[in-house]
């Protein structure tokens, strides 16, 4: 594993911001230190995951986003008690607070610690990539804590390239990327922006890592839960353009800064010579895929995204 932190981020947008856009930033770092990472950062890893799941229960519900998990899980689960649909957003919520938590503390969560915190299945799946020689490209989702499973790749495979969204706030973003390159991961490129050195490292034989579950306009369109949804089709393109095989992920919480990180058996990408047909029918397989990990712990996959557009939601009747 590479020590030294490659971070490939665009100078444009900081070049480019007013000097209160700047001044901002700043503000809004220098909150970041005061307000969460250093109280949580002082807390053990169990105590910050609990506070943390805690307080989102509380704050959660209180937000726009709230409602468009309730709007999400009524239309994954059309026959679900408006209870059932409540319980699960909850549960959500403290999923996700309990990752916030847990951020300032990834250095100690360490995949590979003997009896340690990180169960991990099918490692001979992750040791086939670093063993091949050839490059895969891994496909995961925002279950449990995501950031766990990136570490699980980046202290196995060298060089493994993981796509991520950059946040707006540059000073936040690098403070973040450096805790991620302290637990492993030493390649981060920004989606978009990275898509060059993705293609380089697949050429190159190395294996990219990109979360594939969430809504991308610019996508196609591919069922989801029965429900047409934006989907990125990147991946499946890159692993048929290359000729590698797709590799899923998936991560379970199994308690305060504890996991199972499964890594599954590959998709094999259609090749039959039509290629629109060949990735529709490989981004079918992926979000089949990423549907049975969401029905498998519906409480622990990120349903405060908007997957599907407004018009689903309308024609479902749960707008």
């Amino acid at each position: 594993m590479s020590n030294e932190q490659q971070y490939i981020r665009s100078k444009d947008v900081e070049n480019r911001a007013s000097f209160g856009q700047k001044l901002l930033w700043q503000i809004e770092s220098i909150a970041w230190d005061v307000i969460y990472w250093g109280p949580f950062k002082m807390m053990g890893v169990d105590r910050a995951s609990n506070f943390g799941g805690w307080f989102f229960k509380k704050l959660g519900p209180l937000t726009s986003t709230h409602k468009t998990a309730l709007k999400n899980l009524r239309m994954a689960f059309p026959d679900w008690s408006e209870e059932q649909v409540e319980a699960t957003a909850m549960e959500a919520w403290e999923c996700f607070g309990r990752t916030a938590g847990e951020l300032p503390h990834l250095p100690k969560i360490d995949p590979y610690e003997e009896n340690g915190r990180v169960e991990i299945v099918g490692l001979e799946n992750l040791d086939a990539i670093r063993d091949s020689e050839k490059g895969a490209v891994m496909v995961s989702g925002h279950f449990a804590n995501w950031e766990v499973m990136a570490a699980t790749i980046c202290n196995r495979v060298e060089d493994a390239y993981i796509t991520y969204r950059a946040l707006n706030n540059p000073h936040i973003d690098r403070k973040l990327n450096k805790v991620r390159h302290d637990y492993g991961t030493a390649v981060l490129t920004p989606k978009g922006i990275g898509t060059r050195e993705v293609m380089k490292a697949l050429k190159d034989n190395k294996a990219v890592g990109l979360m594939n579950d969430q809504k991308f306009n610019q996508g196609i369109s591919v069922p989801f839960f029965g429900i047409e949804a934006m989907t990125a089709p990147g991946p499946s393109r890159l692993a048929i353009k290359y000729d590698v095989p797709i590799v899923p992920f998936s991560t379970v919480r199994t308690g305060p800064g504890r996991f199972r990180v499964t890594v599954h058996d590959a998709i094999v990408p259609q090749k039959t010579g039509d290629l629109e047909a060949d990735i529709y029918a490989t981004v079918e397989q992926i979000n089949a895929f990423m549907e049975a990990r969401v029905r498998e712990t519906p409480g622990q996959w990120f349903w405060m995204h908007r997957r599907w557009p407004k018009e689903a939601w309308r024609d479902a009747g749960v707008a």
